[in-house]
């Protein structure tokens, strides 16, 4: 059993110890290792359990009395610590307690009173200069923070812990190449000194082992890491990269991984398995701690998802984390948005007031910019920047849901005239670009505008829409040679927009045509997303044929035919529509597919060439 111990196989003598626990009850040699194995597996409520035990055997112990203080703590039972730490008397033990009641009541989120302790350790203790910037760092004031940080390991050489704080201070400084430095150190030293945590194996495919909650894991804070690093690459729009950063990390089951990993996983797979995201993230919210993000991206998330009633009901139920974890101008535009289902005129006064107090702030940034710049104070103009990029991203979403009230309403002139009240700060903003593009575009006379709009995104990184499409075209056939079984769908809605355009411009002898062509190989095109603007295409045309309001030659029919049966052919395994993830009532699933509606659609165009 020792050399399990000393191979970190704390699982397995968790059981040979349970065995001789229950045999022997009073066994405080087998006790004390069974509490070790606990809290070296991360199992704190366990390992209290056999501390306590232990105390209540052997109560002049006071080792065990700290044990048992730091296993409560450990599981977030701070009264249950902190009231053992008090019972803890040993003067030599002293330094220990207050550090430890110092954690407390920085878990209890009590600044204050953890300061209070923290000034009471000793100056030349490095744990005390930690402690300081984890202060410091709660107080939002982060650069002191990673100064005391950085001041720290060079007292105690590196360690992966204070080299994570760094990098998340300059996270929160949105200094994201150092952070990412800091986290490429700490993963590299972990994979060099702990190969047996088997970093990166998950997204290579290999079938690997669950490594386990184990304090060796805890002590490299890769797992600290890898979330990071997902977290920024989320915030740059990698999404493919914060995805793997989450699977690279040490592998482990679902009911092992911790509340920060959890909550990741739900929000950087929402639009793969939104069911799944719900799930965790309604789970998360019910235990205690949990990340103080889960909140807020839930509800946001139901509101995304247009799930308004649900995301009512959490406020409702929540009230207590309602004031904690939102912000009031969150709390707000959640409420906003909410009532717009019941009162959309309510909803728009309330939305417009939350743009108004905005848009000041913005003018209020805008000039703060400009005078560090006269000044040439370089930090001043960074931090006033960060600064207006912040505001500007808190009221890109108020206009949006403004919009969308008279958007639903079909009201597009309307709409136009809200985003162009907003151009003063949102010309450059890529979403709102898009927005004023799709707006221009729905009013079926102001294509041209649109196209104003539309051209500078596509040029954004390329030359013209030719040169974009041969470029698109090589990038599939490198993917498809590496990977030939691999559906690739860029080149394909670059056709599906050009085919989908000429429609709408009643040329649907090109149109059409276009549309077939975006979706050759069916097997490596078809998807549910090409799909339903495919079929877009094809119920206009279908539409404007039974009205008598076009013809096409016999050949561009028998084409239409053709394609049709060639979709029924391949789209047996492809879903028609996404359904909602939490659809009380799911669609049939025969109905539920390419195959019976492209049957459909065939005999629609049959019945009309007859």
């Amino acid at each position: 059993m020792i050399c399990r111990i000393k191979d970190q196989q704390y699982n397995d003598c968790v059981e040979l110890l349970n065995s001789i626990v229950q045999t022997h009850q009073k066994s405080r040699a087998a006790l004390s290792l069974l509490g070790y194995c606990y809290y070296q597996s991360q199992d704190f409520v366990n390992a209290a359990d056999c501390y306590e035990q232990l105390m209540m055997l052997q109560p002049e112990v006071d080792e065990y009395k700290m044990y048992y203080a730091q296993s409560l703590y450990k599981a977030c039972l701070y009264d249950e610590a902190m009231k053992v730490s008090c019972q803890i008397e040993n003067p030599s033990s002293q330094s220990k307690v207050i550090k430890l009641q110092a954690a407390i009541k920085y878990g209890e989120e009590d600044l204050a009173g953890a300061q209070s302790l923290v000034e009471q350790c000793s100056s030349d203790d490095p744990d005390t200069e930690v402690n300081h910037g984890c202060l410091l760092f709660k107080e939002e004031q982060y650069e002191t923070a990673c100064q005391k940080f950085t001041t720290a390991m060079q007292i105690v050489g590196y360690k992966p812990t204070l080299s994570y704080n760094i990098a998340l201070c300059n996270y929160m400084l949105k200094q994201y190449a150092p952070a990412l430095k800091h986290i490429a150190d700490i993963i590299e030293r972990g994979i060099r000194e702990h190969p047996e945590l088997s970093v990166g194996m998950t997204t290579e495919g290999i079938d690997v082992r669950s490594v386990g909650n184990t304090l060796t894991l805890h002590e490299t804070a890769l797992v600290e890491a890898f979330n990071l690093k997902a977290a920024i690459e989320y915030q740059l729009k990698n999404y493919e990269a914060a995805c793997e950063a989450l699977t690279d990390m040490p592998p482990r089951s679902e009911e092992e991984l911790d509340a920060v990993t959890l909550h990741n996983q739900a929000l950087m797979n929402m639009d793969s398995s939104p069911t799944q995201g719900f799930e965790k993230l309604q789970f998360l919210i019910q235990q205690s701690p949990f990340p103080p993000e889960t909140f807020g991206n839930l509800l946001l998330l139901y509101i995304k998802y247009e799930y308004y009633d649900l995301a009512a009901d959490v406020l409702a139920e929540n009230a207590h984390l309602t004031f904690k974890f939102l912000t009031p101008y969150l709390y707000s535009f959640l409420e906003s948005v909410i009532t717009r289902q019941t009162s959309p005129e309510e909803a728009y006064k309330k939305l417009d007031e939350m743009a108004s107090k905005q848009t000041e702030l913005l003018r209020k940034l805008t000039k703060q910019v400009q005078e560090a710049r006269q000044n040439h104070d370089d930090d001043s103009v960074k931090k006033a920047v960060n600064d207006y990029d912040e505001a500007l991203e808190k009221y890109i979403p108020v206009l949006m849901q403004q919009a969308k009230i008279y958007w639903d309403l079909e009201n597009y002139q309307q709409v136009e005239k809200i985003f162009r009240k907003s151009v003063e700060f949102c010309n450059e903003h890529d979403a709102w670009k898009l927005n004023v593009a799709h707006v221009l575009f729905m009013q079926e006379n102001k294509f041209k505008e649109a196209t104003g709009f539309y051209e500078p995104i596509v040029k954004k990184h390329y030359e013209n829409a030719e040169e974009l499409m041969r470029k698109i075209e090589k990038e599939e056939e490198h993917v498809a040679y590496e990977d030939p079984d691999k559906k690739i769908f860029h080149l394909c809605i670059v056709n599906l927009v050009i085919g989908t355009l000429y429609c709408a411009k009643g040329n649907y002898e090109f149109g059409i045509s276009r549309v077939i062509k975006s979706l050759e190989p069916y097997q490596k095109k078809l998807g549910t997303d090409t799909w339903f603007y495919a079929k877009r295409c094809f119920l206009s045309l279908i539409e404007n044929m039974a009205k008598h309001m076009i013809m096409l030659r016999d050949s561009v029919l028998h084409e239409c035919i053709q394609f049709l049966e060639h979709c029924e052919m391949y789209g047996r395994d492809v879903k028609a529509l996404v359904e909602q993830p939490l659809e009380e009532e799911p669609m049939h699933p025969g109905k539920n597919t390419v195959t019976y509606e492209s049957r459909v659609l065939k005999a629609l165009l049959l019945q009309l060439m007859s």
